[in-house]
């Protein structure tokens, strides 16, 4: 995948209400060219990670898909063929809608903790030894031949010397000129293995190398693996904020079209049991649009027929009730350890008033059922509104219209390490020594500094409790795209430079 396509975030880490234990991580991924964004979550960075590129090569597939019919559409234009696909895509679209509901009952929807363990080989493949190459053999050492002697040679003693004279002088030759090749080819065969040699070390060098990346990979693999069977444990032993990381985990696992939201906020109660989702519902935007495609012969393009509107709100309303009772399916069933009595559920969608302007988040449709009710139900033959009624679930006779209604039971967004802040700037003067300055006032102070700073771009400023606060004096919300987050603040007064433990704890705190 292209990297101008793909946009990847920085993970940011998710806390519980007490900010005591992270439940998850989580970044956003866009793709330019499928205009196509996805915030992912996981409970430990390796899956984030894992994740972040099963997404990343789905979008690379589909993208690559699209650019090959691009391609096609471009050199060939628009054909009958291509518009019985798109019609059937827009089909298929329209029916994944419809089956939200009897999809998920076909799914064992418990956590499969094997699964999520990484299993992977180690990827590189170890280094060949090398193959010594083949020594050069030595030339044939020359024969003496015998002399044969003509007539005349055999009567005349100084012809027949001479020859043998000459017979002795190429043989001696020949024996010199085999002795020069053999120390050629001696010299030639040393030099191999003084080569093999240095291939040899460095092979062993290299196998010794990769014995140690691939022991850490393993080490890696395992440290996670003993990750995933604590978060077991935990799960198992009814951890409160494991739970979480379960429930975290199923609504994962959930598969929706791709351009549905998924995004959630999860607490649970101990004492009741009752665990309340804050569920973002998908808008109409998120819906299908196009109910076919028809290929036009004398324009040579194809046109889209949309959806009726009166049919699009049918769909819209029958969604929310079938993602809403699909969610509270998969919660009861995954289950497995009876920490969950109850489900509270508010779904929420995210829209632009038509008559406004602006943006608005509506909660529209709000219901709390109990796990021994729900399950009576055979959803697999309901009628999701009346299901949804039945159980004294609250919303609008038309969600389509996007009503508010009151969530039965809400998360608090209340911060109780936080303290109402007071003007500390405006009693001090050219008299004010800030070292005798009461420690409270010292720290409003700070927040009075920090909040100039920030409050041209709508930023904010608080100050934490004493007890609460873990090191830390004053929160600041920068809301600035670039530069903006979380600054965590702690204000020491001291009259000699800040010691190295107190910025470490600092560090750690962070």
């Amino acid at each position: 995948m292209s990297q101008d396509q793909l946009k990847v975030g920085e993970a940011q880490a998710c806390f519980n209400v007490s900010r005591t234990h992270i439940l998850k991580y989580t970044l956003e991924m866009y793709h330019k060219g499928l205009n196509e964004h996805k915030v992912i979550s996981a409970p430990e960075v390796g899956m984030l990670e894992n994740k972040v590129n099963l997404q990343a090569r789905k979008w690379s597939k589909k993208w690559g898909i699209i650019e090959s019919k691009q391609k096609a559409t471009k050199e060939k234009g628009a054909n009958l063929d291509e518009a019985i696909s798109q019609t059937k895509k827009a089909n298929d679209a329209v029916n994944e809608i419809d089956n939200l509901l009897i999809y998920a009952l076909s799914i064992d929807d418990t956590v499969n903790w094997d699964n999520l363990k990484k299993k992977d080989s180690y990827p590189e493949k170890k280094p060949s030894k090398p193959i010594p190459k083949t020594k050069t053999e030595y030339p044939s050492e020359p024969k003496k031949e015998p002399i044969v002697f003509t007539l005349i040679e055999k009567l005349i003693k100084s012809k027949k010397e001479r020859k043998i004279q000459d017979h002795e002088n190429k043989y001696l030759t020949a024996i010199s000129d085999w002795k020069n090749q053999k120390g050629i080819v001696d010299k030639f065969n040393i030099q191999l293995d003084q080569d093999y040699e240095i291939e040899l070390r460095k092979w062993e060098n290299d196998v010794s190398e990769w014995e140690k990346r691939k022991s850490i990979f393993l080490e890696k693999q395992k440290e996670f693996n003993a990750g995933i069977e604590k978060m077991k444990e935990a799960y198992l032993n009814k951890n409160t904020d494991s739970i979480i990381e379960y429930c975290d985990m199923v609504l994962n696992n959930s598969e929706y079209p791709e351009t549905f939201p998924k995004n959630f906020e999860l607490e649970y109660n101990p004492d009741n049991k009752i665990l309340i989702i804050e569920y973002e519902l998908p808008s109409f935007e998120c819906l299908p649009q196009i109910k076919e495609v028809k290929y036009i012969a004398t324009r040579n393009e194809l046109k889209e027929t949309p959806i009726p509107e009166s049919q699009l709100q049918k769909m819209f309303d029958e969604a929310m009730y079938k993602i809403t009772l699909r969610t509270i399916h998969e919660l009861f069933e995954a289950d497995v350890v009876n920490a969950l009595e109850a489900i509270s559920f508010n779904g929420w969608v995210k829209t632009i008033n038509k008559a406004t302007g602006k943006k608005e988040n509506n909660c529209i449709l709000s219901i709390q059922v109990k796990k021994n009710i729900f399950l009576e139900i055979d959803l697999s033959n309901v009628d999701p509104k009346t299901c949804f009624k039945n159980l004294k679930g609250v919303a609008s006779s038309k969600l389509s219209s996007l009503t508010p209604v009151q969530p039965i039971l809400q998360i608090s967004k209340v911060d109780k390490r936080f303290v109402d802040s007071y003007e500390v700037a405006n009693r001090i003067d050219n008299t004010t020594n800030l070292a005798s300055m009461d420690w409270e006032d010292f720290e409003h102070l700070i927040r009075e500094l920090f909040e100039k700073e920030f409050q041209s771009n709508g930023g904010e400023v608080k100050v934490t409790q004493a007890s609460r606060d873990g090191g830390v004096d004053a929160i600041a919300f920068d809301p600035d795209p670039i530069r903006g987050g979380k600054i965590v603040i702690q204000a020491k007064r001291y009259t000699n430079t800040v010691g190295v433990s107190s910025v470490r704890d600092l560090y750690g705190t962070v």
